[in-house]
Order: structure tokens, then sequence, then C-alpha cells
């Protein structure tokens, strides 16, 4: 009962915390798509429960970002065809090719795996699992908030140094996040593999590249949009940091490298492995 009351405050948590953020903005519009967030999480969880499945929770989460960040722009144009700021249409863009790639991605991995073992244990409950898929919500409404804000100013987003400066982050992010996801994926498809830990391409240069990329690509998006905000509106900059806090000491970094301790931490070539190679920052030096 004391955990299904826990689960239940998180939630209302997470929708507060991004909510608020939104409301500093002063912005409607983005308090109005941080609402379509949550409620296109909630909306899925339905069936999600019903049929015991989290196949689509990662593509959901993509798909959110799409319509928050596609539905601002319509909001703020006055026409597909007409956009009032370029811009604008260059921040979403990136945002839709990040969004689209993870998504097909994650989705076609538990597609071959079958599941996310993450879900085990809380698929049953209804309460952790509606937490998870708001807090899912929360992923979406914090990383893209300062995008969204941007997109909305008066001013829309601003073309100076830092645009060039931050849609250079992002290639280097997403780059690298690509290059270590496909790296990853094909050696993992050769069996002698299964068993194994990689050391090779820029896993031997980190012990977790593609989150290194995940974090320099939404450090980009921050820094394209910077120039477009002002007063409270610059709390929305927390984007770059949440993703650092929750891919390192949530969801990411911290059940990997527990996961990966448990499994090789008995063997030598790992501690060396795990000794010389640091955990996020790729090493460009021997």
């Amino acid at each position: 009962m004391i955990s299904k009351i826990t689960n239940i405050i998180i939630s209302i948590i997470a929708f507060v915390i991004a909510f608020s953020i939104a409301y500093a903005t002063g912005i409607d519009l983005v308090m109005k798509v941080i609402c379509l967030a949550f409620i296109i999480q909630w909306v899925m969880f339905i069936p999600a429960y019903i049929f015991q499945t989290e196949k689509f929770y990662d593509l959901t989460g993509s798909l959110t970002y799409l319509s928050v960040i596609w539905y601002s722009l319509a909001s703020t144009s006055d026409s597909f065809t007409n956009l009032t700021n370029g811009a604008n249409l260059v921040i979403v863009l990136l945002i839709t090719l990040w969004a689209v790639r993870l998504g097909s991605f994650l989705f076609m991995r538990i597609h071959k795996d079958g599941e996310d073992k993450r879900f085990r244990s809380i698929k049953p409950s209804s309460t952790q699992f509606f937490m998870t898929w708001t807090l899912q919500g929360l992923w979406v409404s914090l990383c893209s908030m300062c995008a969204l804000t941007a997109i909305s100013s008066e001013s829309g987003v601003v073309v100076n140094s830092l645009f060039y400066l931050g849609i250079g982050l992002f290639i280097l992010g997403f780059s690298l996040e690509v290059i270590a996801d496909n790296q990853k994926t094909k050696f993992r498809s050769v069996p002698v593999n299964r068993n194994k830990f990689i050391t090779t391409g820029l896993w031997a240069k980190s012990r977790h590249p593609n989150f290194f990329g995940e974090i320099v690509l939404w450090t980009g998006i921050a820094v394209i949009s910077v120039s477009s905000l002002q007063g409270l509106q610059y709390i929305t900059l927390i984007s770059p940091l949440f993703t650092y806090l929750l891919l390192v000491y949530v969801s990411g970094v911290r059940m990997l490298e527990a996961r990966a301790d448990k499994q090789w931490g008995d063997q030598d070539e790992y501690k060396k492995y795990k000794s010389q190679v640091p955990t996020l920052l790729i090493k460009f030096w021997k």
C-alpha cells in the first residue's frame, strides 16, 4: 500500500515539476504542449497495462517528441509552406532526426529481444507502471522545453554564432550516438560475442559513448535555444543537465555498470578495461 502511494506521489511530482517550469516561461503554448506530452503517456499507459506490454514504450516517447515539437512549429507559423521563422524549422528537424532514429532503433531492438527486462517487475503494478509512463512525460518535457520555449518566443529561434555552434554540437553528439549504437549492434550480432563486452571502436575510448553523444546533442539544442530566452525562461536550459543526471544516475550508466560488474567483475580483462577507459567522456588520448 505504501509503495502504491509513493508511486502516485512521484507521478504527481513529476507532472508538477514539468508544468511549473512550463508556467515559468510565461508562454501558453509551452504549457499546452507539456500537458499534451503527459496526456499522450497516460492514454498509452491504458493498453500497455491491459496487455502487459512495454514494446511500444520507447516508440511512444519518440512520437511524443514529434507531436509536441511539430505542434509548436505549426502553432507559431502562418502555414507549413510559409514559415515565419526558418530557424524554428531547423531545430524541429534536428529533434525530429534524433527522435525518429532513436525511436526506431529502440523499437527494433526490443522487437528482436522480445522484451525489455527492466519492465519485468514493473508491469504487474498498475501504479508503478503508470509512474514509469509519467516519468517518460517528464523526460520529454524537460529535454525539449528549451526548444519549445525558443520556438514559441516572440523572436523565435535566433540565428547567430550560438545557433551555428549548437548545430555543430548536435551533429557531433548525434554522430557519436549513432556510431556507438551501430558498433555495439554489430558486435552483438556475432554469436561468439554474445557473452562478451565490447572494447572496440568508440567503446575503446568510453564505456558509454552513446550516452556521451546523447548529452552533447541536447547541449547543442540548449545552445541553439539560449538566445531566444529571457528571465525565468532560462530555467528551461536544464535540458542537458537533466539528460546527464538521468543517463548517469538513473536509467543508464548506473544500471549498466551494475549489470556489467555482476557479469564480468571477476575477469581481469574487464577490470583492466574499466580502469583504463573513462565511464562517459570520450578518451582522445592513449
